[in-house]
C-alpha cells in the first residue's frame, strides 16, 4: 500500500515536472507546420495523391535526432547553436551560412503572411485587413509580452492544428491505398518530383528549427537533471510535426489528386475541399491555415532574430527590454513589415516564394547540419555528452542523402528529365 501511494506520488511530482518544462519541443515541431509546409504538404497530396507520404517516416527518425541533438547541445553549453558556430567556424563563414538563413526565412515569413491572407479570404475578410492587424497583433505579442506568456499562447497554436485530422477525415481517404503506398513507394525521378521530396523534407526539418529550439531550451532554463522530460517534450512535438502533415497530405490526396484538380497554394486546396469533401471540411482547412500562419508568422522571425543576433554577438530574447536587445527587436520588426508589405504588393509571386523558400531550406539544412554534427562531437564543447554511433550514423546519413538529392536536382536537367 505504502508502495502504490508513493509510487502514485512519484507519478504524479513527474507529470508536474513535465508539464512545467512543456513547450520547446512541442512549440518547434508545431510551427514546422507552418502555411509554407501546408501548402507544400497540400501541393504533394495533390500532385501524386498518397505516394509522397513516405518522405514522413525518414523525416521523422531524422528530426528526432536532430531535434534532441539540439536539446542537449544547448543544455549543457548554455549557448545557442549560432554562438557555437561563430566561436568555431569564425566570423566569415557564419556571415555566409546567415545571409542564406535569412533571405530563407523572410520568404518563409512572407509565406505565413500568404497563408494568413488566403485563410482570410475564404472568409470573406480582405488581406489589406487581416494581414496588418495580424502583424501588430503578433509583434505586440512578442516586444510587449513574456517568454512565459507567449509560450501559453503558442501550445494553444498547437493543439489548434489537430484540425486537419478532422478535415482529413472528412475526405473519407481509402487507408488500404495509403498502407499500401508507405509500404510499396512508387519514386519517380525526375525535376519536378525531386524538387517535391526536397521541398518536403526542407518543411518538415526546416533550419531555422535546430535554432529556435536550442535557444528556447536556453531561454527556459532547462537543466540535465530534467532532461528526461525534455526529450518527452521533442518526441511529441516531432510526432505532431509529422502526424499533422501525414493528415495534410491525406485530405488533399484523398479529394483533388483524383479529380486531377492542381493547385498551387494551400488557399487553392481549401476552396477545392468544399464541392468534394463539403464546406465544413474547406471550413475547418482554411481555419487550420489561418492558425498555422499566425504562429509561424510569429515563431519564424522571432527564430530568425534570435539566431543572427546570436551569430554576431548581439543581445537577444523576449524577456529583455527594447534597449537590453535594440537589435533583436529591430531585426524582428524589420522581417515583420518587409514580409507583410511584399503580401500587399498586388499580384507578387507568393507561389514562387512559397516552394522555393523551403527549397532552399532543403539545400541549406545540410551546411547546418553538418555544422551540429561537427560541435555536438567536440569533447570540449560537449565533455561526456557527445553522440552516441547510431545518432552520427543518422546524422551523416541524412547530410549525404540531402547533398545528393540537391546535386541531383541541379542535373537532371540536363539529361531532359
Amino acid at each position: 500500500m505504502f508502495r502504490t501511494k508513493f509510487s502514485r506520488t512519484s507519478f504524479y511530482k513527474n507529470l508536474v515536472i513535465f508539464f512545467a518544462l512543456l513547450g520547446p519541443g512541442i512549440i518547434t515541431g508545431s510551427v514546422d507546420n507552418d502555411a509554407g509546409g501546408i501548402t507544400t504538404y497540400s501541393v504533394a497530396g495533390a500532385m501524386y495523391g498518397y505516394g509522397m507520404i513516405w518522405t514522413l517516416i525518414p523525416s521523422l527518425i531524422v528530426l528526432l535526432v536532430i531535434q534532441e541533438m539540439n536539446a542537449r547541445m544547448g543544455i549543457v553549453t548554455g549557448k545557442g547553436l549560432s554562438d557555437l558556430i561563430r566561436e568555431n567556424a569564425g566570423v566569415k563563414i557564419t556571415f555566409f551560412i546567415f545571409i542564406g538563413l535569412l533571405l530563407s526565412n523572410i520568404g518563409n515569413t512572407t509565406t505565413e503572411f500568404a497563408g494568413v491572407a488566403g485563410s482570410m479570404e475564404i472568409f470573406g475578410i480582405s488581406k489589406y485587413i487581416s494581414v496588418p492587424v495580424v502583424a501588430v497583433l503578433v509583434w505586440v505579442l512578442v516586444v510587449k509580452g513574456t517568454y512565459q506568456i507567449a509560450e501559453r499562447i503558442f501550445l494553444i497554436f498547437s493543439a489548434s492544428l489537430l484540425t486537419y485530422v478532422v478535415s482529413a477525415l472528412m475526405a473519407k481517404p481509402q487507408w488500404s491505398e495509403i498502407g499500401a503506398a508507405i509500404i510499396h513507394p512508387d519514386i519517380e525521378l525526375n525535376t519536378q518530383s525531386l524538387t517535391v521530396v526536397i521541398a518536403l523534407v526542407g518543411t518538415t526539418i526546416a533550419p531555422w528549427m535546430q535554432f529556435y529550439m536550442q535557444s528556447s531550451v536556453i531561454e527556459k532554463g532547462l537543466k540535465m537533471k530534467n532532461y528526461k522530460f525534455t526529450v518527452i517534450d521533442i518526441v511529441v512535438g516531432c510526432l505532431v510535426t509529422v502526424i499533422v502533415a501525414f493528415f495534410i497530405m491525406v485530405a488533399c490526396g484523398s479529394t483533388l489528386y483524383p479529380n486531377g484538380i492542381v493547385i498551387s497554394e494551400a488557399k487553392d486546396a481549401a476552396l477545392s475541399l468544399e464541392p468534394l469533401a463539403g464546406k465544413l471540411a474547406s471550413h475547418v482547412f482554411s481555419f487550420g491555415l489561418f492558425v498555422a500562419s499566425v504562429f509561424s508568422a510569429t515563431i519564424l522571425p522571432l527564430a530568425t532574430a534570435f539566431y543572427v543576433c546570436e551569430a554576431f554577438g548581439f543581445e537577444a530574447g523576449i524577456d529583455k527590454s527594447w534597449n537590453e536587445a535594440k537589435e533583436f527587436y529591430i531585426l524582428y520588426t524589420g522581417i515583420l513589415i518587409i514580409s507583410a508589405i511584399i503580401i500587399l504588393i498586388p499580384n507578387a509571386p507568393l507561389i514562387d516564394i512559397s516552394i522555393w523558400s523551403q527549397v532552399l531550406n532543403g539545400i541549406l539544412l545540410p551546411v547546418v547540419l553538418i555544422s551540429m554534427i561537427l560541435l555536438i562531437n567536440n569533447k570540449k564543447i560537449m565533455g561526456n555528452y557527445i553522440n552516441k554511433p547510431v545518432q552520427n550514423i543518422i546524422g551523416w546519413g541524412a547530410v549525404g542523402i540531402l547533398i545528393a538529392l540537391s546535386a541531383a536536382l541541379l542535373l537532371l536537367p540536363l539529361f531532359g528529365k
